[in-house]
């Protein structure tokens, strides 16, 4: 398992690459040190200059480790409401967190964000591209759907944090499959094999890729 040190590393480099930007949250008097830790990984290797350049292996973690930072800064600020001076001190720390599809998670929630606060841009992901060609057909409000309409939460519509938790404290999280029942008097649905109402202020925050008539009639 790579270190948070070595991540980070990593990360100045693929930063120093690709934006010629300096990341400062790995000292230099730790360089030393970690540089070594990262070709022994194969992540680096140590030119005549005694500097370090990245791999094919740590370049692509380089810059794995960037779209997590961005993208909890972009979670920080959107829906827990902190600060954008505050939130790259932050994300520092949240980063090493979102591993494990947790970063596709979080990308999905936010709608696929293509800059972090600051304006820089966040680097593709897996999820970022199957949204591109995702089969189905139709992306709206939960509200906006049809009875007995079938789909996929696609993000929740809202940087409200109170309306987030409440949403995901019912199991209302980017890629559940999710059924809509009725919509009045109240805007009830199904996941998985439970049922919940909700009123139009919430309904209308559940983003979900709808399946057309056919895929619904078939199911």
């Amino acid at each position: 398992m790579v270190s948070p040190r070595v991540e980070e590393f990593l990360e100045n480099l693929y930063l120093r690459e690709t934006e010629g930007d300096r990341c400062s949250r790995v000292g230099d008097e730790d360089n030393g040190t970690t540089q070594r830790e990262a070709e022994n990984a194969g992540y680096v290797v140590t030119g005549p200059d005694g500097k370090a350049q990245l791999t094919e292996a740590g370049r692509a973690l380089g810059q794995r480790v960037l779209r997590r930072c961005r993208l909890a800064e972009r979670l920080l600020h959107d829906v827990l409401l902190v600060r954008k001076d505050r939130t790259q001190s932050n994300a520092c720390a949240f980063e090493h967190v979102l591993q494990d599809g947790l970063d596709n998670r979080i990308c999905t929630l936010l709608g696929h964000p293509r800059v972090c606060p600051h304006g820089h841009p966040i680097p593709e992901g897996e999820c970022c591209k199957r949204a591109g060609l995702d089969p189905l057909n139709e992306v709206s409000a939960l509200c906006d759907g049809r009875p007995n309409q079938t789909g996929v939460v696609a993000y929740l519509s809202t940087r409200d944090h109170r309306e987030i938790q409440k949403l995901m404290a019912l199991g209302i999280l980017p890629g559940s499959d999710i059924r809509l029942i009725r919509l009045f008097p109240s805007y009830v649905f199904e996941l998985g094999h439970t049922q919940f109402t909700v009123d139009r202020s919430l309904a209308e925050k559940i983003i979900v890729h709808w399946r057309d008539r056919e895929d619904d009639s078939s199911s």
